[in-house]
């Protein structure tokens, strides 16, 4: 089933890997729900393990999936909080050379996912990494050694080449998000990869339609690869360009943005209340370097209303963005 058909729930399987007693963190979550609203919590210390497999997909393209025949692009969103491990064991079943490689936590080099440390997957093989994190501490001068959270990505570092340039352009790649506690929980989740001049591998019209209802916290997370640069803009909702996209009071200096870039090997997220001070309706998340939004990197943000039906105008305009999508190579008329 393809999770990104214009006009469906997406799809994205989510891993939160809790150590709180009590706290209700499924190993997977689908139709791109996530855990409701509340602060987050855990125990620091904790350890959880996961398989992760890499597949091939139909059209050339390679996915990371928690079982075996789910494999995605882009693959689960995975997840921890600050001071836990998570132990990856990785399920190579292609003829291919991989690896998984993060951004944002700790691991040896036998768990770098690179060539240069001898650290990947032959064809075939399994093989397991494992990544820690830790939380902020306190340094001379009245200072703060950073933590691990934030949002991060993960993905191939050996296909094709030294660095995975094979696996990234054919989409080995997910997000991972390190959660400090106390962090607020989202009602559902979307993940967005620019990578070159695509999103999530494909291009408008079959770019993911991402839905929500009226008044949702929704979790935006934004990854850049391969070798282009874009800006990522989402219409009619802003965010705090800061850990995590919300205020944490009103002498906050955080800049409130709608764009921001979004390069090869960068990545940021964001909470939003879905439709907040704007109301239900279709919503498009677009590169803002022009040629690139014209040539197909755009996607729809369906709100609903709070009900969870259709607004008045939404299957017309989602009709319009797939007759203009057809016709971006036309260029700009009027």
């Amino acid at each position: 089933m393809d999770d990104n058909v214009v006009g469906r729930a997406v799809s994205r399987r989510s891993l939160l890997t809790a150590g709180a007693v009590g706290l209700a963190a499924p190993t997977a979550v689908a139709a791109g729900i996530a855990p409701a609203a509340r602060p987050a919590s855990a125990a620091t210390g904790a350890t959880r393990t996961i398989a992760i497999y890499a597949e091939a997909l139909p059209g050339g393209r390679y996915g990371y999936g928690l079982a075996p025949g789910q494999a995605t692009v882009p693959g689960p969103v995975l997840e921890m909080w600050e001071g836990d491990t998570l132990e990856i064991t990785l399920v190579n079943r292609t003829d291919q050379r991989l690896s998984i490689h993060p951004h944002g936590v700790d691991y040896r080099t036998d768990s770098d996912g690179s060539p240069l440390n001898a650290s990947f997957n032959a064809p075939g093989e399994t093989r397991t990494y494992v990544w820690r994190s830790h939380e902020m501490v306190a340094a001379e001068g009245r200072r703060f050694m950073p933590g691990s959270a934030g949002y991060w990505h993960y993905h191939d570092h050996a296909m094709g080449t030294d660095h995975g340039t094979a696996g990234l352009a054919k989409g080995l790649y997910g997000a991972l998000i390190v959660r400090r506690r106390g962090d607020i929980l989202p009602e559902k989740q979307f993940t967005v990869v620019f990578n070159d001049m695509m999103i999530n591998n494909l291009m408008a019209p079959d770019t993911p339609m991402f839905e929500a209802n009226l008044g949702q916290r929704v979790e935006w997370i934004a990854i850049g690869h391969g070798g282009t640069f874009h800006t990522f803009h989402l219409h009619a909702h802003r965010w705090a360009d800061n850990r995590t996209g919300m205020l944490e009071g009103p002498a906050d200096p955080s800049q409130v943005i709608d764009n921001k870039d979004l390069n090869p090997g960068s990545s940021f997220g964001f909470q939003v209340l879905a439709g907040d001070g704007v109301g239900p309706g279709v919503w498009m998340y677009h590169c803002h370097v022009q040629f690139h939004s014209d040539g197909g990197m755009a996607g729809l943000f369906l709100v609903r209303n709070a009900d969870g039906s259709m607004p008045p105008g939404a299957e017309e305009a989602i009709h319009r963005f797939h007759g203009h999508a057809q016709h971006h190579d036309e260029g700009v008329q009027g």
